[in-house]
C-alpha cells in the first residue's frame, strides 16, 4: 500500500515514516501544497494523509486535486486545529476521517485500516492453501470444514493473511492484536497465539506450511 503524506513539520514527518514503513507502507513524502498537487498527477496511492494547516498552500486545496484525479482514493486530515469549522469542511470535501494532533500512533493505524477496507468496499475472501477466511461472515473454513478460532486467533490469522506475501514483524502483530484484545500484549502471549493457531490451521503444526517463521523478524504467509 502506498501513502502519501502531506506535512511541513519534518519531526513529524520522520516519525509518522518510521511508523508506516514499520507497518510495511510504502511512504512518499511532500511538505507543500503545489509539489503534493504535482506528485498527485503523476503517481497513485492508495491513501493520503494531509496535514490542513502547510507553509505553502493548504491540506484542502491537495484534496481537492485529489479528488479531481481519483476520487476514490481515501483521505485522512491530519492537523493541531480542532475547530468545528475545519473539521466539517475537511470531511465536505470527500475526506474519509480527521485526526487532531497530537494523536497517538495506534489510534492512527487503525483510522489508516479502517480507511482502506472502506475504500476497498471490504476484502474478499483471503486464501492461503486449504485456508479460507470470509471476513463479511468472519468465518474460516479448512479443506471446506469450518475452523473455530478464538477472536484473537481469528485477528491474528485474519492480519497475516492481509499481508500475505509480506514480512509481519512481531512488533505489527503485537498492535494488531493489541487492538482487539484492548490490553498489552507479550511477546509470550504472542508465541501461545500463534501455536494454538497453527494447531489448527496447519496440517502438521511442528512443520508449517502456511504461517512460517522468519528467525529473528516475524511471520509471513506464502503467495
Amino acid at each position: 500500500m502506498r501513502i502519501l503524506l502531506v506535512e511541513d513539520d519534518q519531526a513529524i514527518v520522520e516519525a509518522l515514516g518510521q511508523l508506516l514503513e514499520g507497518q510495511g507502507y510504502e511512504v512518499r513524502t511532500e511538505s507543500g501544497q503545489d509539489s503534493a498537487i504535482a506528485v498527485l498527477r503523476r503517481e497513485r496511492f492508495d491513501l493520503l494523509l494531509l496535514d490542513i494547516t502547510l507553509a505553502q498552500g493548504s491540506g484542502f486545496a491537495v484534496c481537492m486535486a485529489a479528488k479531481e484525479v481519483s476520487p476514490g482514493t481515501p483521505i485522512i486530515f491530519l492537523t493541531a486545529s480542532d475547530d468545528e469549522f475545519s473539521t466539517v469542511a475537511g470531511l465536505e470535501m470527500g475526506a474519509m476521517d480527521y485526526i487532531a494532533k497530537p494523536f497517538r500512533p495506534r489510534e492512527l493505524l487503525s483510522r489508516i485500516r479502517v480507511a482502506l477496507r472502506t475504500s476497498q468496499g471490504g476484502e474478499g475472501q483471503l486464501r492461503a492453501g486449504a485456508i479460507v477466511l470470509d471476513p463479511h461472515s468472519a468465518t474460516v473454513t479448512k479443506n471446506g470444514a469450518e475452523v473455530f478460532l478464538s477472536a484473537l486467533e481469528y485477528r491474528l490469522l485474519l492480519y497475516l493473511l492481509q499481508n500475505k506475501g509480506r514480512l509481519v514483524t512481531r512488533e505489527a502483530l503485537r498492535d494488531a492484536l493489541w487492538d482487539a484484545a484492548g490490553e498489552y500484549v507479550s511477546d509470550n502471549s504472542i508465541n501461545v497465539y500463534m501455536r494454538r493457531l497453527r494447531e489448527k490451521i496447519e496440517e502438521n503444526p511442528s512443520e508449517p506450511a502456511i504461517v512460517m517463521t522468519v528467525r529473528g523478524l516475524g511471520y509471513k504467509v506464502c503467495e
